[in-house]
């Protein structure tokens, strides 16, 4: 039998990696530490659980980079994609999933097959060349021990970001009598899609008074290290963003556009809250782009503000927490090996990806690439045409180490595409473009 190959951390991309290596018949070892030191952002000790939110974000795959990321890990048998579809809600064009069902079904695949074993231990340095292939996916949450291994081999000074989760309510403590179902422009393909997401109206009065406790709440204080750490754009806190403009949020998670509210339909709110649903019960929503740095007692202070939550009871509030990333321009060669150490590999995110889906993608290619390497049939990295080589392209070279950052997969990592009708005016057409080469190209890629 083949040497199994190791991986250290049990998250979306150490999930993915494991499932695609022991499709291959390769065995290999999970080492997951949550059972025996936990973190302050997991709730479960359950493989790939979902910390911030429940979103996979748009499943669109013809004019959203995100949504083309999905079709890709599908076509290549992803068991992120598969659990997410099996345990999909209802969140118009996006893909959203009952999380602790999701995490559950993960572990249980996994945990199943023959050629997995899961050990429940904390790795605290990089192992040594005797273990072999190894694959670090510890994502933001690396425990300091390995974090402080990883620099001392690498000699790399720390990278990290802060990145902050929503608070969830119980669904049968908001008031409905103000709020609402309804999806922006009533997307979605049934009426259950189209009345996705719960919507919390307010007036211009009502929304400068929420804006100024935003700005006056208390916030957590961070530790002397933690001061210079940036945010990641993609999931500031509301309060920063409230900092930026008092109407930043307007035109951001609090954007009343395509919406109606039947209780007043000839009344356009100047703002509206957005809640998704959390679970397949239906009894808990998150708040929508509302992740919070405000202390416990001034979230339910503050969002009390909110109407139909004024009585809104929080299965969970919001919080903060630093997370931790590499330097993958600069130690990354193209096949997501450490080049000082090139029987390591890094995935998810902190190879500097951002969000579930990317995370779980550089998982699946490693572990890929790992099958490859071990059947000594290396192959080359996808295209930078799909989303797979646009994202790896950015983390092992596309991007410059000076200023390197957490990045989503985003149409503006692709080559562009020539003599596309329209040009660059032509949005609908050039994204399908971009789309309809990468599904091509990917394709080649896997029957490579």
């Amino acid at each position: 039998m083949t040497k199994p190959i190791h991986i250290i951390g049990g998250g979306m991309a150490g999930s993915e990696a494991a499932w695609q290596i022991v499709n291959a018949g390769i065995p290999v070892i999970i080492h997951e530490m949550r059972g025996k030191v936990e973190t302050f952002a997991h709730q479960t000790t359950d493989l790939a659980e979902m910390v911030c939110s429940n979103s996979f974000r748009s499943d669109d795959d013809e004019s959203n980079a995100v949504g083309l990321l999905h079709w890709e890990m599908r076509a290549a048998n992803s068991l992120i994609m598969e659990m997410g579809d099996a345990h999909a809600l209802p969140a118009g064009s996006a893909l959203a999933v009952d999380r602790d069902a999701f995490s559950a079904a993960v572990t249980k695949r996994l945990t199943n097959h023959p050629l997995v074993t899961i050990e429940r231990d904390e790795i605290t340095q990089i192992p040594s060349d005797e273990w072999g292939q190894t694959i670090i996916a510890t994502g933001p949450l690396t425990s300091q021990s390995l974090a402080a291994s990883i620099l001392d081999q690498t000699d790399q000074a720390s990278l990290a970001f802060f990145d902050a989760i929503a608070p969830i309510v119980y669904a049968d403590s908001i008031d409905m009598s103000k709020a609402w179902m309804q999806s922006r422009y009533d997307k979605g393909d049934t009426e259950e899609e189209r009345t996705a997401y719960l919507n919390c109206p307010m007036d211009k009065e009502t929304y400068e008074a929420f804006i100024d406790a935003l700005l006056a709440s208390e916030k957590t204080e961070f530790k002397d290290w933690e001061k210079d750490t940036p945010y990641f754009d993609g999931c500031l806190p509301i309060e920063v963003m409230a900092e930026r403009g008092r109407e930043t949020l307007r035109f951001g998670p609090m954007k009343p556009v395509g919406l109606t509210n039947p209780h007043q339909p000839d009344v356009k709110a100047y703002a509206v809250v957005q809640l998704r649903r959390d679970n397949a019960l239906g009894t808990l929503f998150n708040i929508v782009g509302f992740q919070t740095k405000m202390k416990y007692a001034e979230q339910a202070r503050v969002l009390s503000m909110i109407p139909g939550l004024e009585n809104a009871k929080f299965a969970r509030l919001g919080g903060i927490h630093r997370n931790t990333f590499i330097n993958s321009p600069t130690l990354l060669d193209d096949q997501m090996r450490l080049k000082s150490r090139p029987n390591i590999r890094f995935a998810g995110q902190i190879t500097g990806v951002e969000g579930y889906v990317e995370s779980a993608a550089m998982g699946l290619l490693a572990g890929r690439l790992a099958v490859a390497e071990a059947m000594g049939k290396p192959m080359q990295s996808p295209q930078n045409t799909t989303a797979m080589g646009a994202l790896i392209t950015h983390i092992t070279g596309g991007a410059d180490a000076k200023t390197f950052q957490p990045m989503n997969v985003n149409f503006g990592l692709f080559p562009p595409v020539d003599n596309v009708k329209g040009g660059r005016r032509n949005r609908a057409t050039r994204y399908k473009e971009y789309t309809d080469r990468a599904k091509t190209d990917w394709t080649a890629w896997l029957q490579s």
